[in-house]
């Protein structure tokens, strides 16, 4: 008799209680200026980025510009800047790796002697937008850079032992990422930056990879021979021979995740590849992989086409979808080249399709976006503008967050 009064008596209190508790967060909210309803449906920290590049050189050496070139970025609402670190064999800042090794016998200064890479980060940062370094071209270098001339056993071949190819870099050679110096090589350059400059975080491209034809070295053969006691496969395209590779590189990326982590814990770790199979099948990126085990915090899948039909059947893969239910996920945009302009039409109607779909996008590159363009600079801008209207909400390393 006393327990079923204690229950009514419960039942009546919680009669007035719940719409209570239903409130107390909705205040909350609205002390804080925010409609409850807006944070529910906010993306997972979308990303609006663009890859200043090499091309972009002349900007990242003027202290004006790269003040210019973030204000203008801040105000059109974007909130994540990959600059160019490491290009075809060379830093882009002064690095006491790179002069051990001898690879390199000038360093990048701005016009008034600063520090490309540090001044950006100080400008980005005052205006509330991340800085996260780029590794460009990863294990790519040209034959006659100062690293492959002084290191000509850290480069990889093919069975019939050629080593070069033509790519977007030139003419180039890779690498051999199976190889410990060249893997303790490259760490060295990433935990510099990480260690020595306020970054949010570090990105590795397509090109942290290796094409299928290439493994073919001495020391690469011994260790799948050793690892295998078989030969490697004549036929570069063989599952296995591919498969064994891709393992190689995706084992090294979590170490160098944890030598990150190690040093600076809440670092951003991205990575933009290729669409994924491509990326595997021909560069043994399995980025795929990457994501399942954790090794990446950020994907950017550079989805270059201008087909909007080909664009949407490659941002609706579901590996992409399985990776935005994990990490923040965005598509890179060819907003245009020197060469090539690209009309804002089309750069507008990925972008939406894009963010329909719950994704973030980045564009290469920032002097495409409406120097390079076939529409008048304020007429772009404001379209940027339009595309993104409100800020987007992104984390940094330090604690600050882009609201």
């Amino acid at each position: 008799m006393k327990l079923n009064f204690i229950s009514k008596s419960w039942r009546r209190s919680l009669k007035y209680l719940l719409p209570i508790l239903f409130l107390i967060p909705l205040f909350a909210v609205l002390l804080a200026g925010r409609s409850p309803w807006a944070i529910a449906q906010s993306p997972r920290q979308e990303i609006r980025g663009v890859w200043l590049t090499i091309n972009d050189i002349d900007v990242l050496k003027d202290r004006a510009k790269v003040r210019d070139a973030v204000s203008q970025l801040a105000r059109l609402n974007f909130n994540t800047i990959y600059p160019v670190v490491w290009n075809s064999g060379y830093v882009i800042y002064p690095s006491a790796v790179a002069q051990r090794m001898g690879i390199q016998p000038f360093v990048y200064h701005g016009r008034q002697g600063q520090d490309l890479l540090a001044d950006l980060i100080i400008e980005a940062h005052r205006q509330g937008l991340l800085v996260i370094p780029w590794f460009e071209f990863g294990f790519m270098t040209p034959p006659t850079s100062e690293l492959a001339l002084n290191h000509p056993n850290w480069i990889t071949q093919r069975r019939d032992g050629s080593q070069t190819w033509n790519s977007a870099a030139g003419e180039v050679v890779s690498l051999n990422p199976f190889l410990p110096e060249v893997q303790q090589f490259i760490t060295d350059l990433v935990l510099e930056i990480v260690s020595q400059y306020d970054v949010d975080g570090i990105q590795f491209d397509d090109h942290m990879s290796l094409p299928r034809e290439l493994g073919y070295d001495r020391y690469t053969i011994d260790l799948y021979v050793r690892e295998t006691k078989k030969n490697p496969h004549p036929d570069s395209q063989n599952p296995e021979w591919v498969r064994w590779r891709a393992n190689k590189i995706t084992a090294f990326m979590e170490r160098l995740n944890k030598a990150v982590k190690a040093n600076k814990p809440h670092a951003i770790f991205s990575v933009a590849p290729a669409s994924y199979d491509f990326a595997y099948k021909a560069h043994l990126q399995d980025w795929r992989a990457w994501v399942q085990k954790n090794i990446v915090d950020e994907l950017i899948v550079q989805i270059y086409l201008s087909d909007l039909q080909s664009f949407l059947e490659k941002i609706n893969r579901p590996e992409i979808q399985e990776a935005q239910q994990k990490i923040p996920t965005g598509v890179g945009i060819l907003t245009g080249l020197r060469n090539k302009p690209i009309p804002m039409q089309q750069v507008q109607s990925q972008v939406l399709a894009a963010r329909d779909r719950g994704l973030g996008v980045c564009f290469f590159f920032y002097e495409s976006l409406w120097d390079y363009a076939p529409e008048p600079i304020a007429e772009r801008q404001a379209r940027f503008q339009s595309l993104f209207p409100i800020p987007a909400r992104r984390f940094a390393s330090h604690g600050f967050a882009i609201e």
